[in-house]
C-alpha cells in the first residue's frame, strides 16, 4: 500500500500579515499532482487543516476543492487538530462521497477506516484519532472503555487523568482491542497505521509556529504508548501497529523511541511503529524557515513499513533573516535576498533614513528588530532646572543613536528649541 501522509495545512493563516492563499492552493495542486504519479492508495491528513475554528471563506473552499479532487483520485483520511473546530469538520462527516473519510468525534477512534489493495480485499486499517482534548476526551472515553473493554464501573465510569497522554492512552486501547479482534485468526496480517495530532516526547518544536497545547501542565505524549498502545492487556494479541501518522509539530521529524532522538531518514525504528511528522507544507513563521518542507510517502505491507521518501513541497515564497549592520545589510550581506520575505535584526547604529533604505532595498521586509549596541555602564545623567535642554536632547539622541549628532541634527534640534521657548515668551 502506498500511503501520502500530510499535515498542518493551517489554511487562512497569514505569515507576518501577508496572506497564504496562492501558496497553499500551489501545495494542493502539488498534492493531487503527486497521488497521480505515484498511484497512492490513501492520503491521510493528521489535523490542524485550518488555522483557527471559523476560518476565512477563501480557505473553505480551497480545502472544499482540494478534498474532491483528491477523492476523485484516492482515498482520503482526515482528522481534526487543535486550531481546527471538530465540530465543524465533522459536520455531515456522514454524508461525505466514499472516497472521503473526516473523523473528528472520539466515539470513532476504534473504527478504522478500510483501505482497500488491487484486489479489492482490506490492505490497511487507518485508525483515526483526532485531536483529544483532555478536557473533554476524559470524559467521553470511559464509557466506551467501560463498553468495550470492562474499565471501570459501567454507571458511574471515572474520568481518565486530565492529560493528552492518558486520554491518547485511552483512545490506544480502544484501538488494541478492535486490531486483535480483527487480526486474530485471520489468515494474512493487515497492516495498522493510526493518525493523531499530539507532542510526542523527542519533538522539536518551532519557535513562534505551533499553538501551545498544553493542559494542566502537561502537554506530551511518550512515544511507548504507541508500541504498548496506552498499556493494552491485548498489545500483544493484536500484532501491533506498523506506523504512527503524527500531526501537529511542523518540523518534518521521526522521533526514535526509548530516547530523545530524532532521525530523518529512512532506518526502521527498532521495537515499535515509526513515529513520523510530515510537518507542515509551508513555513509559517522565520524561526522554521531553515526547515525542509515535504509530505511523507511510504509504503506499507504485511511486515510493516518497507520504504519511506519525504517528498519536497513547492515553496512559492522564502523567508530570510538577515543580521547585520546597516551597512552590512545594504551590501553584499544583502545580495540576493532582494525577493525573499525579510526579517532584519539590525545591529550597530541605527541613522534617522535606515529604515527607509532598509524598504528599498528590501521591498518585503516583514519584520524589524534592533540590537541597541552596548555602552559602557556610567551614572545616570542628572537633569535639574538649571540643565541647558538642547544638551540634554542631544544626550538622548546620540543614546539613541548609537552615536553623536551630527551638526545638521543638533541644529534641527536647538531649532525646535527655539520655537518652542518663542511660543512660551509670547503667550
Amino acid at each position: 500500500m502506498r500511503i501520502l501522509h500530510t499535515s498542518d495545512w493551517h489554511l487562512g493563516r497569514t505569515f507576518h500579515g501577508r496572506v497564504l492563499d496562492e501558496a497553499q492552493a500551489a501545495f494542493a495542486d502539488h498534492l493531487v499532482e503527486l497521488v497521480e504519479a505515484e498511484s497512492v492508495d490513501a492520503v491521510v491528513v493528521s489535523g490542524d487543516v485550518y488555522d483557527r475554528a471559523i476560518p476565512p471563506t477563501a480557505s473553505v473552499s480551497l480545502l472544499d476543492d482540494t478534498l474532491a479532487r483528491l477523492a476523485d483520485r484516492t482515498r482520503v483520511v482526515l482528522t481534526s487538530g487543535n486550531h481546527d473546530s471538530a465540530q465543524r469538520l465533522a459536520f455531515g462527516s456522514g454524508l461525505l462521497r466514499e472516497g472521503l473519510s473526516i473523523r473528528a468525534r472520539p466515539a470513532q477512534v476504534d473504527q478504522p477506516v478500510l483501505i482497500p489493495d488491487a484486489d479489492g480485499g482490506t490492505g490497511l486499517y487507518v485508525y483515526a484519532l483526532p485531536y483529544l482534548d483532555p478536557d473533554g476526551a476524559r470524559e467521553t472515553l470511559p464509557p466506551l472503555l467501560s463498553l468495550r473493554l470492562g474499565e471501570g464501573d459501567p454507571e458511574a465510569p471515572t474520568p481518565l487523568a486530565r492529560s493528552h497522554e492518558a486520554v491518547v492512552s485511552g483512545a490506544l486501547r480502544l484501538v488494541a482491542h478492535d486490531l486483535a479482534a480483527r487480526r486474530g485468526g485471520a489468515g494474512s496480517r493487515v497492516p495498522a497505521l493510526v493518525m493523531a495530532h499530539a507532542f510526542v516526547v523527542g519533538g522539536r518544536a518551532s519557535e513562534d509556529s505551533e499553538r501551545d497545547i498544553r493542559v494542566g501542565g502537561v502537554d506530551s505524549v511518550h512515544g511507548e504508548v504507541f508500541t504498548a498502545l496506552g498499556g493494552s492487556a491485548e498489545a500483544a494479541a493484536s500484532g501491533g501497529l506498523d506506523y504512527v501518522a503524527l500531526g501537529h509539530l511542523h518540523r518534518p521529524q521521526e522521533i526514535r523511541q526509548g530516547s530523545n532522538a530524532l532521525d530523518s531518514g529512512d532506518a526502521p525504528t527498532v521495537g515499535g511503529p515509526r513515529l513520523v511528522y510530515s510537518g507542515s507544507p509551508l513555513p509559517f513563521s522565520f524561526a522554521e524557515a531553515d526547515s525542509p518542507k515535504s509530505s511523507v510517502l511510504l509504503e506499507v505491507g504485511a511486515d510493516g513499513v518497507t520504504s519511506l521518501e519525504r517528498v519536497p513541497a513547492p515553496l512559492p515564497y522564502r523567508a530570510t533573516t538577515l543580521r547585520g549592520t546597516l551597512d552590512e545589510l545594504l551590501g553584499r550581506l544583502g545580495d540576493g535576498h532582494e525577493r525573499d520575505w525579510v526579517r532584519v535584526e539590525l545591529t550597530g547604529p541605527m541613522p534617522p533614513e535606515t529604515m527607509a533604505r532598509l524598504k528599498e532595498r528590501f521591498p518585503d521586509m516583514l519584520a524589524f528588530s534592533w540590537s541597541r549596541p552596548a555602552e559602557p555602564r556610567t551614572q545616570a545623567a542628572r537633569v535639574t532646572r538649571t540643565s541647558d535642554p538642547v544638551e540634554v536632547s542631544e544626550r538622548f539622541l546620540a543614546r539613541m543613536l548609537g552615536r553623536d549628532p551630527d551638526d545638521a541634527e543638533r541644529a534641527v534640534l536647538t531649532e525646535a528649541y527655539d520655537a518652542v521657548r518663542a511660543t512660551r515668551e509670547d503667550s
